[in-house]
């Protein structure tokens, strides 16, 4: 039997990295967050450019009514690229929907695929280091937006570079683009495009039954209405909640202030 655990001291991020004489930090998806980063930490956000010029190529967004319909265009697009030589990454928000995918394109035909997720953290390397090969398909969750260069074969970058396919927003934009930054990185040639539906997480959470009103309408640019204000309401969401947390942390400060520093 294990010890028993307990908290000795709590401490939230804010006040954690407000201690640091000199705090800085690098992201190449932090502009959605300029703002709290001013409010919180007094930190300006300066853009720098590309090294290299972008040749990304984005498709665009389709909405599906039900999640069905979506997963069997993802399954017909991914058919579609690898047939054209290049290789695709399946983005997923969590691991069932990862491993879900993957039983989907195991039943069209398409096994020879590479599910990236939290169970194959120990062989993450080499799945990252093949995404890049012909007709290569990889299916990940959020696992593979963290900074990775997946290297391209040759005849790749002849053909289009890594196609990525996002299957479900994130409460955040910024985590859908670092997905989207998997390819077309150090200037090579990439694509992206979102095929999402009604029932995903995001969409009935932040927007119920006002999603189906404004689908009716149709359109990719429907889509994107819905996109960036689900996003709006969950990202404000979640920053009401740190500030509350920092509010509480000032608060309790002030009350033990008797009992002198609590640093």
């Amino acid at each position: 039997m294990t010890a028993q655990r307990r908290v000795q001291a709590r401490i939230t991020y804010q006040r954690f990295f407000r201690r640091y004489l000199k705090l800085c930090g690098m992201s190449g998806t932090v502009s959605e967050a300029a703002g709290e980063l001013h409010a919180v930490y007094g930190l300006r956000v300066i853009k720098i450019p590309p090294h290299r010029s972008l040749r990304r190529r984005h498709l665009g967004t389709t909405l599906h009514q039900n999640a069905n319909r979506k997963w069997r265009q993802v399954i017909e697009r991914a058919r579609e690229v690898t047939q054209a030589g290049l290789p695709v990454l399946i983005g997923t928000r969590s691991v069932a929907a990862s491993e879900a995918v993957s039983e989907r394109l195991t039943a069209a035909g398409l096994s020879q695929h590479t599910v990236l997720n939290a169970r194959q953290d120990r062989a993450e390397a080499e799945i990252v280091a093949r995404a890049g090969q012909p007709s290569r398909i990889t299916v990940a969750t959020n696992i593979a937006g963290r900074g990775t260069d997946i290297r391209l074969a040759p005849q790749v970058v002849e053909v289009g570079g890594l196609h990525v396919i996002l299957t479900e927003f994130h409460d955040s934009a910024r985590i859908d683009r670092q997905l989207y930054g998997r390819c077309a990185r150090q200037g090579n040639p990439g694509s992206v495009e979102a095929i999402v539906s009604l029932e995903d997480e995001l969409f009935q959470h932040f927007l119920g039954t006002f999603a189906s009103v404004i689908q009716r309408f149709g359109g990719a640019k429907q889509g994107e209405l819905l996109r960036r204000w689900a996003q709006y309401h969950a990202e404000r969401q979640h920053a009401r909640t740190r500030l509350d947390t920092m509010a509480q942390d000032r608060r309790l400060e002030k009350q033990l202030a008797f009992a002198g520093s609590g640093e």
